[in-house]
């Protein structure tokens, strides 16, 4: 029985993503220049997400470390 479910949750993965996949390609292929600007927008946001999660990470581990429980 979980073996189905994790065959029907892999296939609908795929779909997703291959959806997405499409609709990338063909927002580029209609709108270029504005497709190219919006994703270098979000993947620059997703940057600076990465980087400040990775500083307050680090914050949390070093207060740990010293014996503060933070909260």
């Amino acid at each position: 029985m979980t073996r189905s479910n994790a065959r029907g949750n892999v296939v609908i993965f795929l779909s997703i993503l291959t959806l997405s996949a499409l609709s990338m390609v063909w927002l580029f292929w209609h709108y270029p220049v504005k497709t190219l600007i919006a994703t270098i927008a979000v993947l620059v946001v997703l940057g600076i997400s990465a980087r400040l999660a990775s500083a307050i990470e680090t914050d949390s581990v070093a207060e740990l470390e010293h014996g503060n429980p933070g909260m």
